[in-house]
């Protein structure tokens, strides 16, 4: 990358220090924690660091309020270690900041002097993009788009593989032989997720088949109680879900059938028939943008790793999860992560691109009951 100098250092030199006016709960020594801002509410947090010794200045939008749990709270426990670890970093973020809502926040941090702003879910593409072009010496990353810009990254993992070792361990307790799915919306990130946990069970259960309800929103635990309550009319007895609450799983809970959650640790709303769940571990990713940010090294690039980087994993097992299917699917990581195997081999995916898998899947592998909605 060509060298040039950054909005940081620029106001740095002229002794400009701006900051975004600071609604509901601030906690400057780990605000977030816990702490709920109110909706489109400004949070700041300098982790250790004195006002005249920060360098670098990072800002996080999210489409839903951090809590307790899910996509939201996973980014935030990211932003919150890397606030941690380094003492040269100020982090700020957002949340409950719907699409629509996002471009003018987006132009408030650039605006604010911050070097880089997270963009924390697919609905901020678009709008993120335009603010970008607008302030081409502030930093951009996108989560799970496709665009970029020379000033505009995007970042995503390889989620898919944890939510294939989730599934092989769904494959081999259930005993109907028929998986249960709540899905948000049909994107390829979300259908890439249901095609790799169904082949995972189907890798160990050759009479699996997954049945899929689509809420068309993130976060809705009504809707994703009522989808999850559908399934249970089906005979499913193991219950996924890729959404921003543990409804679907509470549902399975009380209908005492296995589940397996996604983003965070679920084993409460599950109960005792929690298997595990697909989480992230963000800091992975944020730790060495915001070093290549302070180091005037940060490239617009497309990050995706996967299982061998750290940035994803199945979160502990369940009490009741046997040795027998905690062994198996130790075994099958290991294989992933040496390379050893493709999941994707035998299907109607192999072979094809990583830009294919990324954007362009939109189809369902042949154990996954209907036609993914146009």
């Amino acid at each position: 990358m060509t060298n040039r100098p950054s909005r940081r250092n620029v106001l740095k030199g002229l002794g400009a220090a701006t900051a975004l006016t600071v609604a509901g709960c601030t906690d400057s020594t780990d605000a977030g924690n816990g702490a709920n801002a109110g909706e489109g509410a400004d949070t700041d947090t300098s982790g250790e660091a004195d006002a005249g010794d920060t360098e670098v200045t990072a800002a996080w939008v999210f489409n839903s309020e951090v809590g307790d749990l899910g996509w939201s709270w996973a980014h935030n426990e990211g932003r919150k270690a890397v606030a941690s670890e380094y003492d040269w970093l100020e982090t700020q973020f957002t949340e409950a900041v719907a699409p629509e809502e996002s471009e003018q926040v987006f132009r408030r941090y650039a605006d604010s002097g911050v070097d880089i702003i997270f963009g924390c879910t697919f609905g901020y593409q678009d709008t993120m993009a335009t603010v970008a072009e607008e302030y081409p010496d502030v930093y951009f990353e996108h989560n799970t788009g496709y665009t970029t810009l020379e000033n505009m990254g995007r970042f995503m993992g390889r989620i898919y593989e944890a939510r294939y070792l989730a599934g092989q361990a769904a494959g081999l307790v259930s005993e109907t032989d028929t998986l249960g799915y709540v899905a948000a919306f049909p994107i390829p990130e979300v259908v890439r997720g249901i095609n790799a946990y169904t082949l995972g069970a189907a890798s160990v259960n050759d009479a699996v088949s997954t049945k899929v309800r689509w809420t068309n929103t993130w976060f809705d635990p009504p809707s994703e109680s009522e989808a999850a309550s559908a399934l249970l009319d089906e005979d499913v007895d193991v219950m996924a879900q890729h959404q921003d609450s543990p409804a679907a799983l509470t549902e399975a809970a009380d209908a005492g059938i296995w589940a397996t959650g996604y983003d965070a640790p679920m084993g409460e709303q599950a109960g005792e028939h929690y298997l595990t769940s697909p989480i992230w571990h963000w800091e992975e990713f944020y730790g060495p943008t915001v070093e290549a940010v302070r180091d005037d090294e940060w490239e617009a690039d497309a990050y995706w790793q996967g299982l061998e980087s750290g940035i994803c994993s199945i979160d502990d097992w369940g009490p009741d999860v046997s040795q027998n299917v905690r062994d198996e699917v130790a075994a099958t990581r290991a294989e992933i992560v040496e390379g050893s195997l493709d999941i994707w081999a035998g299907t109607e995916f192999e072979g094809e691109s990583d830009e294919f898998l990324f954007q362009e899947m939109s189809s369902y592998v042949e154990s996954v009951d209907g036609e993914v909605p146009s």
